[in-house]
């Protein structure tokens, strides 16, 4: 069996000098600690980087401001199509003043909805927006009867009003007030995201994973 040999063949120091550790033996200790400090040096850098980076699309739903003065005293980061709802639940009127936002590509639509007979898409009272033919937000109710819905405006088994949208950085924002909702402050809610609008018709979304499981509980009453 040859003997095992060194697999380093050069070695860059800090000084910018090169040696071989077969002709030259074992480094310097000094120089060796310089090695590894530098390249300690470029991981801290790169995670300190790193870390900024991720913080700032990892921003809570309790962090943002609205621009247009609007505030808002509860809300939840929901965990799919980084969406987030914020609300202001009145209890001497059982309304709610609600704005739920997501990032979506200007193309897209997004949509926020409560079921207040089941879990899941079939029977959810919608929000859709989306930017329109001549570039400015649409939005607008729609009732959710099946899995084929026509994504058409309609009435919803509650009053919506001051329905408003806006697309600002990359994010859809749908504005509403809800109610009275007599018998709801605990809901079921749904929402989703899809990718294309269709001679101002939101398209079907993905049959994806993350789709599918964008529904949950939500108590209007928890701040």
């Amino acid at each position: 069996m040859a003997p095992c040999r060194n697999a380093i063949s050069a070695v860059w120091l800090v000084d910018g000098s090169v040696i071989n550790p077969m002709q030259e033996g074992i480094l310097h200790r000094k120089q060796l600690i310089g090695v590894m400090a530098l390249g300690s040096t470029s991981v801290l850098t790169f995670t300190i980087f790193a870390s900024f980076f991720f913080l700032s699309y990892a921003q809570t739903c309790k962090n943002h401001t609205f621009t247009s003065d609007r505030t808002f005293n509860s809300c939840v980061d929901l965990p799919y199509h980084q969406a987030h709802l914020h609300w202001n639940y009145f209890p001497s009127t059982d309304k709610v003043a609600m704005a739920y936002r997501a990032r979506q590509d200007s193309k897209g639509w997004v949509a926020w909805a409560i079921n207040p007979t089941q879990t899941g898409m079939v029977g959810a009272q919608a929000l859709v927006a989306f930017r329109n033919s001549n570039g400015s937000m649409t939005v607008f109710p729609t009732p959710i009867s099946d899995y084929y819905p026509s994504m058409l405006p309609g009435a919803l088994t509650f009053q919506v009003s001051n329905v408003s949208a806006e697309y600002k950085n990359n994010e859809m924002t749908i504005f509403a007030v809800l109610g009275p909702l007599v018998n709801l402050t605990k809901v079921n809610h749904v929402w989703q995201s899809g990718y294309a609008v269709s001679d101002d018709v939101p398209l079907m979304h993905e049959i994806s994973s993350t789709n599918l499981q964008s529904f949950g509980d939500l108590d209007f009453l928890a701040v």
